[in-house]
């Protein structure tokens, strides 16, 4: 739950039933006949659990940023992935006429200013004396509507975000009961503790609510600078859990999911300053030595770099967030980006770790950190 103020957990006097046996119960057994069971052992934590009240919600004290602040004045539409012709004229790209330039195969994206209708075909102008095909009618693409927290104080707890729809269980263990309360992804929820059970973490959300630590991405609070950071400002990005969240003032003030690099194509942690803002850019490479992975993408919008190449940027191209998939950038919704961009300076610490301890350390050899990448990485 989003709010401005918080409240802790009730009890009202509602306990489980009187132990009148010894025998050391299984959790399952222990769920179905509680009076026959030991008051003691795993079985009778997963009890208490499961027999708890309902709490009273805990209020994570943070509000969505507008969602005019994720509107972008640029219009943009994919490509088809086999390549695409350039046209110099309207006409020439209505006929498919001669082009004066090709795109590769590949993940293509273009930002577009006009589109017209000529011969029951859509011809966009990229630009001045630039045209491509698109089908029988002018399309765009709408935009991540993802929205991460502005925080007003730092929370008490750990909060985070669901990833993908699910039922909490009753207790800690993929064999305990389902609960009837579906969340969609992107619901955001509280951390009221963790615990491991058959080698798996498990939240509790709720009270007898439990979600496996694969199903959400979660912040743990921490207003201590990390090594290497001085002063009040600086962003956190957790590779592991793919959060992001900024502190200033001893409080945390913002955050949010990302998308960081996929295997192979990681992002680096370690402590960095922002060297560079640009309002948009526009991002193409490849890694693979048969192009296979070739990527173009126009007017990338909010671009913070921050590791040579490597950038903190908006992302219009997808609304995977929560999960890695780029080519070692850090992606953030339209809205979180322009968020985060009128709030950092050049010179803005961002320290990036790995809680999952993936991120190979023989990924970045000495060559790797004195070059990083030649072009950037979406």
């Amino acid at each position: 739950m989003v709010a401005s103020q918080g409240a802790g957990p009730t009890d009202s006097g509602r306990k489980p039933r009187p132990i009148e046996s010894d025998v050391l119960c299984t959790p399952r057994q222990s769920l179905r006949t509680p009076g026959r069971c030991a008051g003691y052992g795993p079985a009778q934590d997963i009890l208490r659990w499961t027999l708890q009240d309902e709490l009273t919600d805990e209020v994570i004290p943070g509000t969505h940023p507008d969602a005019v602040w994720g509107e972008l004045p640029i219009l943009y539409r994919r490509l088809p992935s086999e390549g695409a012709k350039i046209y110099s004229s309207a006409e020439a790209a209505a006929a498919d006429g001669a082009s004066y330039r090709a795109l590769p195969p590949g993940f293509l994206y273009v930002s577009w200013e006009e589109c017209s209708i000529l011969d029951d075909t859509a011809v966009y102008m990229i630009a001045p004396g630039a045209y491509i095909r698109g089908g029988s009618s002018c399309k765009w693409i709408a935009l991540p509507s993802f929205r991460g927290l502005a925080l007003s104080r730092t929370p008490s707890t750990a909060f985070g975000w669901i990833l993908a729809g699910v039922f909490p269980l009753s207790a800690p263990g993929s064999s305990s009961p389902t609960r009837d309360r579906w969340l969609e992804r992107f619901s955001t929820v509280v951390v009221y503790e963790s615990v491991f059970l058959d080698g798996q973490r498990w939240h509790r959300i709720g009270a007898a609510e439990w979600v496996e630590d694969s199903q959400i991405a979660a912040v743990e609070p921490d207003v201590q600078p990390p090594p290497g950071v001085t002063g009040e400002r600086w962003i956190s990005l957790d590779l592991g859990e793919q959060t992001l969240a900024v502190y200033e003032g001893g409080r945390l003030a913002y955050a949010t999911l990302i998308s960081s690099g996929s295997a192979g194509t990681w992002t680096r942690p370690g402590t960095f300053q922002i060297v560079d803002k640009l309002v948009t850019d526009d991002m193409d490479g490849s890694y693979e030595a048969d192009g296979s992975d070739y990527y173009y993408l126009e007017d990338v919008p909010w671009v913070m770099y921050f590791d040579g190449a490597r950038a903190i940027h908006g992302a219009y191209w997808h609304n995977g967030f929560g999960y890695p998939r780029s080519h070692g950038c850090v992606n953030l919704s339209p809205t979180d980006a322009h968020w985060l961009f009128e709030w950092a300076d050049v010179g803005t610490w961002v320290f990036v770790t790995d809680s999952s301890g993936r991120t190979p350390v023989e990924a970045f050899s000495p060559a790797d950190q004195a070059a990083v990448d030649p072009a950037p990485n979406p």
